[in-house]
């Protein structure tokens, strides 16, 4: 094996170019870095000092060597915890960089770079070496492809997010091959694809798909990290999604399958933390290469900042940390297409010294970058940390997660709360806390239920999580989650629970679609998916969280016979985004606070109606009675639009236990041809008379416990 040559600084990481392959390792603190090559089977062949050091960049040229190649690095350095210096050389260590990574972390103690139950805990030192037990980095070459085709392209106020595990998404869907279920190549499946054009979906949001770990007390349980929030590395896809031998290519061409069916990809994204826990955790990459850059410590520098309740959190106010994350970010977008990002605790990478500051670095590098202009911007906008929660003060390019609009709708529909004044802001799109700094009611991405917590389905069948398996004594996961089992705890066969049930699901649905802002659903809500009341299967890789496709896994519509229950809900969704598609006053992309008038009808553009027909006044949005009220949307259409015929929306909400019946011959309701396209009352939300429509209706009723919406026909 020939000797290193000095190469470059950059790019960081792996490169192959036409002499060999370039590798740069970023450590401020380090002394010495070495390269450790290793062949197919996992075996060291030889060890090389990188040559230079620029700055605090090592970096060297392997003169011949080619894409495929494996690797790891050794970084020596000073073994000094009480000063934040976690450096030992016996530990080989990954490059953050790395594209791709070969075998799993076998847990085992010579991982750790001290010794575990030494009686000085981690200020002990081990000498073990950790090759054997963890991956090996696999220099890849950059993605060729032939010419991919064009992202879809889709306003903001269009968007309909799906959120779903890559795995657990496709590994009951029948119709596509037993060795590609559950993996990259079945997200751009036919059976996959036909069913979310069906439903209406634009985007695809994917949980963590960065390179992660199954914690070793996981491991010790039997358990894995399915979720995926344990990163290990930023750019390499990981390996057990893939059911080939180049996860980056077939993800590639997953991405580009599914954008030629006309849906985008977003990404959940973990920058905030590592898989490396905290100063008792092992050294795996980041720890061992220069812990004091790249965690946040404490006053005492043994000691690690934990704001993301893991035990560590990256330091993304560090220069060369931003740089990482950036370079990941560009990534993603560019050259692997990903449309999109939702940020995991982005409150942290927010946040500097003085606290959360949305002129942060980290935001003021993502802004300017032309690369990353068009990309989609979600924030999960809160940590545990101090000032963590950060709902509404992201700057203007973003979008967050909106959990007062969560638990708004579930304390109204399901607990019956006196919630209508911060339900009527969460259906106008969340104004009190979004409409500030030039920013749009798509701001407000709206969900009723995510990943984390009780599916749909489970939110109306258990007043109590269901953890046990977990192995945490069911002390795991959300107390209090606003949820009612109307009657019955879990499964049963009572028609008169089932249908309470169902009612309340369409409620909620309902209410999430027709609200202004951005849509986000939780794949398998749509037919029924259920998790026998876990609402923390974070570690549950089985038939618990693989989603359960009607009809022994066909998608709905591919079945004859009579509907299911779970089919007849697919059809009350799918409907409901066919209305939110073609009913513009649904999903306006300027704020409606009443303060315009429509020139068509000489009235305010929403109207808040009391059942007489006339303006809600104060008194009536509180008290007992306050669980009822009408909405009426007026929007200037263009004429040449096609959807210039529907100017006008009533919205009828009726949390009573009697029919709620509104006056439209008040002049506070546009004088319009008014026929009802939803009712929440019917099991698939079409209402029972389809009549033509006429200006002899007088009055709009919804029954108990519903929602109905009316267009107007000019």
């Amino acid at each position: 094996m020939p000797e290193l040559e000095p190469g470059r600084p950059t790019p960081l990481g792996a490169s192959v170019n036409e002499q060999g392959v370039n590798f740069a390792l970023f450590s401020a603190h380090a002394e010495a870095v070495e390269l450790c090559l290793f062949d197919d089977k996992g075996r060291e062949t030889s060890r090389h000092l990188l040559p230079s050091h620029a700055g605090d960049v090592f970096h060297g040229l392997l003169p011949g060597a080619r894409a495929g190649q494996r690797y790891g690095f050794r970084v020596h350095g000073p073994w000094q915890p009480s000063a934040g210096d976690r450096f030992n050389a016996h530990k080989l260590l990954i490059d953050p960089y790395t594209r791709a990574l070969d075998g799993t972390l076998e847990w085992n103690d010579a991982l750790y770079a001290y010794q575990r139950g030494h009686a000085d805990e981690d200020l002990s030192f081990d000498k073990r070496d950790s090759a054997r037990f963890i991956p090996k980095c696999v220099v890849k070459a950059p993605l060729s492809r032939r010419r991919s085709p064009r992202r879809p392209v889709y306003e903001n106020n269009e968007r309909i997010i799906y959120e779903a595990h890559t795995k657990g998404l496709t590994r009951l869907l029948k119709g596509i091959d037993k060795r590609r279920r559950g993996s990259y190549a079945a997200l751009g499946s036919r059976p996959l694809m036909r069913h979310l054009r069906d439903l209406g979906v634009t985007t695809l949001e994917l949980l963590p798909i960065h390179g992660f770990v199954d914690d070793e007390f996981l491991v010790e349980k039997g358990l894995v990290n399915f979720w995926g929030y344990q990163s290990l590395t930023f750019m390499a896809p990981e390996a057990r999604y893939a059911a080939t031998d180049d996860p980056v290519k077939e993800l590639a061409e997953a991405i580009s399958t599914i954008h030629r069916n006309g849906i985008e990809v977003f990404l959940d994204v973990v920058y905030n933390h590592t898989c490396e826990g905290n100063e008792l955790g092992p050294n795996l990459c980041y720890r061992g290469i220069d812990n004091r850059s790249y965690y946040r410590l404490a006053e005492d520098r043994r000691y690690y900042i934990n704001d993301s309740g893991t035990g560590n959190t990256f330091a993304t106010e560090h220069p060369r940390v931003i740089q990482l994350i950036m370079d990941s970010l560009r990534f993603w977008f560019t050259e692997m297409r990903i449309d999109g990002f939702r940020f995991d605790l982005a409150t942290i990478l927010g946040r500097e010294v003085h606290g959360f500051d949305r002129g942060a670095g980290f935001f003021d590098a993502l802004h300017q970058d032309p690369a990353l202009a068009e990309a989609t911007l979600i924030a999960e906008p809160w940590d545990i940390g101090p000032g963590g929660y950060q709902v509404g003060e992201y700057p203007a390019a973003w979008s967050e997660w909106n959990d007062r609009f969560r638990d708004t709708v579930r304390r109204f529909w399901i607990k019956r709360e006196p919630e209508l004044p911060a339900l009527a802001d969460c259906l106008l799109g969340s104004g009190s806390v979004f409409d500030r700094r030039g920013r749009a009611p798509q701001a407000s991405v709206n969900f009723v239920t995510a990943h984390d917590g009780f599916t749909l389905a489970d939110l109306v069948s258990h007043d109590m999580r269901h953890n046990e398996a977990n192995g945490e004594g069911n002390r795991d996961g959300h107390a209090h989650e606003h949820s009612w089992n109307h009657g019955t705890e879990g499964a049963t066969d009572d028609p008169d629970v089932l249908a309470a049930r169902a009612r309340t699901r369409r409620n909620l649905m309902a209410t999430l679609m027709i609200s202004q802002g951005t849509p986000m659903m939780l794949g398998g809500d749509e037919f029924g998916r259920s998790q026998s009341g876990n609402n923390n299967a974070y570690c549950q890789d089985n038939e618990l969280t693989w989603l359960q496709w009607p009809r022994a896994g066909r998608p709905p519509g591919e079945t004859a016979g009579t509907p299911s229950d779970d089919e007849q809900f697919h059809a009350f969704v799918r409907h409901l985004i066919d209305l939110r598609r073609s009913l513009l006053p649904l999903r306006q992309s300027r704020w409606l606070h009443g303060h315009r008038t429509s020139a068509r009808y000489s009235l305010p553009e929403t109207t808040w109606l009391r059942a007489d027909g006339k303006p809600m006044q104060d008194p009536d949005w509180h008290g007992p009675e306050a669980n009822a009220v009408g909405l009426q949307l007026l929007a200037d259409t263009d004429a040449d639009s096609a959807e210039s015929e529907c100017s006008a929306v009533l919205i009828l909400i009726n949390n009573r236990s009697s029919d709620w019946t509104l006056s439209l011959t008040a002049s506070s309701v546009a004088k319009a041809d008014w026929v009802t396209v939803l009712d929440t009352a019917e099991v698939d939300g079409v209402p029972v008379s389809s009549a033509p429509p006429t200006a002899a209706n007088t009055t709009l009723c919804a029954r108990a416990n519903s929602v109905v919406v009316a267009r107007c026909y000019t």
